[in-house]
């Protein structure tokens, strides 16, 4: 249950990235510009994915251009398609010898260390996970996302019907019962009667599973669960977002806007806002602030949900016909930010 004591304090956050359908692995493929007058910094930021359509690393690199923007700088894109080309990327990005690499993704921790320690005048930033050793050189920015997802299911709450909610989680562990647990503390804190039904994916290849995912959230929905949080990749996009419009019950997204994926069913999502953390990140690494761990939640604006951007309007979110929610939901996120809400972490407890 939320209580009322000070924000969760720093904590390093493993995270979901979703795939894309564009390869490119160099810096002219991927895109690249010069916004200063070439006397300011160099930013590289290297993704583990082509940025393509996925709306998490797109807002990565409005981040890095906006770095770049902000401080008179250029940046350079290398997008990554494999283990292979992740490793490749970084080790050219080295190469480059730019003022800041950023990495985005659990994906990076081993080149990342690997490369601070081989290269320790080479600043980077870390984003959405740390290394597992600390390194003077390495800044990490983590999420709290699940004061996002405590949110995300207080709209449940308020929109449930049946006091049953859900969550299709890809694994059972403390990093991603961030995605289940608070949920149903959210669903809680706005209808003490609401119960939450967390059921996880496993197997080998739990973010690629759509079957098993759709599987899970029919047995869900046969138990009179009509609000589900699908936190599983792939699996969830395909699987619950599937389930829940063939069941007739709604399900909610994670990282980027995923309503357009199934608009009528999906009714908002958990946004984490790499646009906001790589440019508070890299100004921090050029104001001398690096080799620390930087935490962002709702306080800092790197975690929001869709429902609460300006463009929720034409975000196709349920959610978006639903304004009396939404104003109640602003309030709980009001209450988080000024601390007299703190949700807890489930990784910690």
């Amino acid at each position: 249950m939320a209580r009322k004591t000070p924000l969760a304090g720093l904590v390093a956050v493993a995270a979901l990235l979703t795939g894309c359908n564009a390869a490119a692995n160099s810096p002219d493929e991927g895109g690249s510009s010069g916004t200063g007058d070439g006397n300011g910094p160099s930013l590289v930021l290297v993704t583990p994915n082509p940025v393509g359509v996925n709306d998490f690393l797109k807002l990565a690199v409005e981040g890095i251009e906006k770095a770049a923007e902000d401080s008179g700088g250029t940046q350079k894109v290398y997008q990554s398609t494999d283990p292979a080309s992740i490793q490749q990327n970084v080790v050219a990005a080295v190469r480059d010898e730019p003022d800041v690499i950023v990495a985005v993704g659990f994906n990076f921790a081993d080149v990342v260390a690997q490369q601070a320690e081989q290269h320790p005048e080479q600043q980077f930033l870390f984003v959405d996970s740390c290394t597992e050793k600390t390194y003077p050189n390495v800044t990490c920015a983590v999420f709290r996302e699940y004061e996002g997802v405590f949110l995300a299911g207080a709209e449940a709450g308020l929109l449930t019907k049946s006091n049953k909610v859900g969550a299709i989680v890809a694994l059972d562990t403390p990093q991603f019962r961030r995605y289940s647990t608070p949920f149903g503390e959210g669903a809680k804190q706005v209808k003490p009667a609401a119960s939450l039904s967390p059921l996880f994916i496993g197997g080998s290849n739990p973010f690629n599973d759509p079957g098993r995912a759709k599987q899970l959230t029919a047995t869900l929905a046969a138990q009179g669960v009509d609000y589900v949080m699908g936190a599983a990749s792939a699996s969830g996009n395909l699987g619950v977002f599937e389930a829940a419009k063939e069941r007739g019950i709604f399900a909610f997204g994670v990282d980027a806007n995923q309503c357009p994926a199934s608009p009528g069913q999906v009714v908002d999502n958990v946004i984490k806002r790499t646009n906001v953390v790589i440019a508070d990140g890299v100004a921090a690494i050029l104001d001398g602030e690096q080799g620390e761990t930087r935490s962002y939640g709702v306080k800092e604006d790197g975690i929001s949900l869709t429902g609460l951007q300006p463009e929720v309007e034409s975000s196709q979110c349920v959610i978006a016909d639903h304004p009396d929610v939404l104003e109640q939901v602003g309030k709980l996120r009001d209450d988080i930010v000024a601390g007299t809400i703190s949700v807890d972490d489930p990784a910690q407890s």
